[in-house]
C-alpha cells in the first residue's frame, strides 16, 4: 500500500529554491530589456557598414515624403532619409552612453571603495562632495559645460559622466561596507593582508553585480541626457544625426508630418525602456535580499 503523502516516481519533488532559480533565470524584465537593448545595439552596428541612404544627403525634390519602399520611414523637410538618420542616431546614442557611463564607473567605483575602506574623514569628504555634485542634474551640468566650453559631443559625454559619478560612488560604498563586515574579510585583516589586496580580491568582485546594475540604469539616463542636449542644440554637432535634434527639427512640422516627431521619440523611448528593464532584471537576479525573499 503506497502512502499518498509520499512522492511517487511520476511526481518528482520540486524544491522551492529550484523554482526561484528558474524564475530568476527567466526574468521577463531581464529578457525584454536585453532584447530591446540588443535591437538598439544591432541597429547602431549595422549603420557602420550600411544605411539605405547617406544620412546627410539632401534632396529637395524628395521633401516630406511618406512611408514607402524607397524610404521606409519617409523623409524630412530637407529630403533626408529618416531611417538612415535613425540608424546613425543609434550609433551616436550608444557611443555617448558608453563613454559617459565608462567615465562615471572608472572614477566613481574607486571613489566608493576608497570612501568605504579609507579613514572616516576621507569617506565623509567623498560623500559630501558627491552630495554637492548631485545637486546639479546631468542636464543642467551639461548646459553649463556647453556654455563655457562650447557645444560638442565631447562636452556632452564629459558632463553626463561627471554628473553620474556620485551614483556609482554611493552604490559602491554601500556594497563595500557590507563586504567589509564579512568574516572572511575580517580574517584577511587579521592575517595582515593589505587594504589594496583586500579591495582587489574581496571587495571589487563582490560589488561587481551592483556596479553592473548601476551601469544599465545610468545608460538610460545618459540616453535621455544626450537627446535633451541635442534637442537644445548643446549636444552633437549639426553634421551628426541625433535623435534629439530630429525631435527639435520636427517641432515646426507637427501638424504637417507628425511622424517626424513620433519616429525619434519612439526610438528614444525604446532605448530608455530597454536599459531600465535590463537594470530591473539584473537587480532582481543579483540582489541577495530578493534571492532570500524568494
Amino acid at each position: 500500500m503506497v502512502d499518498p503523502a509520499l512522492p511517487t516516481p511520476s511526481s518528482p519533488v520540486v524544491h522551492r529554491g529550484d523554482v526561484a532559480g528558474v524564475g530568476r533565470r527567466h526574468n521577463p524584465s531581464l529578457v525584454a530589456g536585453a532584447l530591446l537593448v540588443a535591437l538598439v545595439v544591432v541597429v547602431a552596428l549595422v549603420s557602420f557598414v550600411w544605411t539605405p541612404y547617406a544620412p546627410s544627403r539632401v534632396d529637395t525634390s524628395s521633401r516630406l515624403l511618406g512611408l514607402s519602399a524607397e524610404h521606409w520611414l519617409g523623409t524630412d523637410k530637407f529630403g533626408r532619409d529618416v531611417a538612415s538618420q535613425i540608424m546613425v542616431g543609434a550609433r551616436t546614442t550608444i557611443f555617448v552612453g558608453v563613454i559617459a557611463v565608462g567615465v562615471a564607473a572608472v572614477v566613481g567605483v574607486p571613489l566608493g571603495v576608497l570612501a568605504a575602506m579609507g579613514p572616516r574623514w576621507l569617506g565623509q569628504l567623498v560623500m559630501r562632495t558627491s552630495d554637492l555634485v548631485l545637486a546639479f542634474p546631468a542636464l543642467l551640468l551639461a548646459i553649463m559645460f556647453g556654455a563655457v566650453y562650447g557645444s560638442s559631443t565631447l562636452t556632452a559625454m564629459v558632463a553626463i559622466g561627471i554628473a553620474t559619478i556620485p551614483s556609482f560612488a554611493r552604490v559602491t560604498r554601500a556594497g563595500a561596507l557590507q563586504v567589509l563586515s564579512r568574516e572572511y574579510v575580517l580574517a584577511a585583516r587579521v592575517a595582515g593582508r593589505r587594504r589594496l589586496a583586500i579591495a582587489v580580491r574581496h571587495v571589487l568582485p563582490n560589488v561587481s553585480s551592483l556596479v553592473i546594475v548601476q551601469v544599465s540604469v545610468s545608460f538610460a539616463i545618459a540616453v535621455l541626457a544626450e537627446a535633451a542636449l541635442s534637442f537644445l542644440g548643446l549636444g552633437t554637432p549639426l553634421t551628426t544625426p541625433s535623435w534629439g535634434r530630429m525631435l527639435q527639427e520636427s517641432q515646426e512640422l507637427l501638424s504637417v508630418a507628425p511622424r517626424l516627431a513620433v519616429v525619434p521619440g519612439v526610438a528614444i523611448a525604446v532605448a530608455v525602456l530597454g536599459f531600465n528593464l535590463l537594470g530591473d532584471g539584473l537587480r532582481d537576479r543579483y540582489d541577495p535580499k530578493l534571492e532570500r525573499a524568494s
